[in-house]
């Protein structure tokens, strides 16, 4: 069956509560719940974390703890992250951090358990991602470059290594090996829109896929292993990759095409067989099984009036957080 509960995340959970949970994923029934408004459009981006949720509003990060059901959230934050001049686009969690990708064209460091923020100026124009790991930070911005960062305290600011990307850049993640990582850029300047550096000297090692029509920007990519890694965007398509096919023939080995045609904002994976997807017209979320190419199950979040895209989108082994427009929302599936 769809095993959305990989074994880790199900520990000390009963054997029975595993595959009732499990069921209600396969066959799509969940609880719909709202778990916070805000008065004016926003284009949140969110991390979990443990029993914590963090949320950018604005020019704010707002972290909330979960009540205990995981189906709501304590109503005052946990705490509020500030700092930045313009919308937060992107931010990441790591080493008890948060690192924020500002439309200011400023990187922001946050301790989590602290009062401490540092910002640097990175960009010319907005920063649209970041990620962290291994004490590195990367970043992507509108202004066609994507940066190295070194993530420790006296060197943040350094500039590593300056990658002339001829496009804008929507996405960026670091390998877990800490030796490479991929841009996801607009397609419009440049042919590919996923390519792959070289961490230590900034320099191309490879691009993936060819015959990209132009415009088919990559918004969200993810590595699932070392070797694997999962993009979407405008082209409509979740595309599967495996590095290790031969360097002539880097094509997906897998897609699986959203049938109405929408923009794909972003993608989740369990890292086994299912994988959610959010896309730009009514804030649908797809719930997909990997082994097969059609969608498995759709849910529209929002009516015609309010149509939004859905911006960002988390999930744990019993529920489904997706961010839209003007609301965060959750899927329950333990308590359908």
């Amino acid at each position: 069956g769809l095993s959305v509960l990989s074994g880790h995340r199900m520990a000390g959970v009963p054997v029975k509560e595993r595959v009732k949970v499990s069921q209600n994923w396969r066959l799509g029934r969940c609880r719909e719940g709202i778990l916070l408004k805000w008065r004016c459009s926003q284009m949140p981006w969110m991390q979990l974390e443990g029993d914590s949720l963090y949320i950018s509003q604005a020019n704010f990060i707002l972290a909330y703890q979960f009540r205990p059901d995981g189906a709501s959230l304590s109503r005052r934050p946990l705490g509020v992250f500030a700092g930045h001049d313009e919308d937060v686009c992107h931010f990441v969690l790591a080493n008890s951090h948060i690192i924020s990708a500002g439309g200011d064209g400023k990187i922001g460091v946050h301790k989590i358990h602290s009062t401490f923020t540092v910002k640097y100026s990175a960009h010319e124009q907005e920063v649209n991602c970041v990620d962290c790991k291994g004490g590195i930070i990367v970043s992507g911005s509108r202004d066609r470059t994507a940066k190295v960062w070194p993530f420790a305290s006296g060197r943040l600011g350094q500039c590593l290594h300056t990658i002339q990307t001829e496009d804008r850049v929507w996405s960026i993640a670091i390998s877990p090996l800490l030796s490479s990582f991929v841009t996801g850029t607009a397609c419009c300047g440049h042919f590919s829109p996923l390519r792959i550096w070289d961490l230590n000297s900034g320099q191309l090692m490879t691009h993936l896929g060819s015959d990209f029509p132009p415009g088919a920007g990559v918004l969200d990519v993810m590595y699932e292993t070392p070797s694997t890694l999962l993009s979407c965007g405008y082209d409509t398509y979740v595309r599967y990759w495996d590095l290790r096919t031969s360097v002539r023939n880097r094509k997906c080995v897998m897609e699986w095409e959203e049938p109405h045609d929408s923009t794909l904002y972003c993608l989740q994976t369990d890292g086994n067989h299912l994988l959610a997807t959010g896309s730009s017209y009514y804030g649908v979320v797809r719930l997909w099984d990997r082994r097969q190419r059609a969608c498995l199950h759709a849910f529209p979040l929002t009516s015609t009036p309010l149509s939004s895209p859905v911006y960002c989108l988390r999930f744990t082994t019993k529920h489904l957080y997706a961010a839209l427009s003007y609301n965060l929302h959750v899927l329950d599936f333990q308590n359908p």
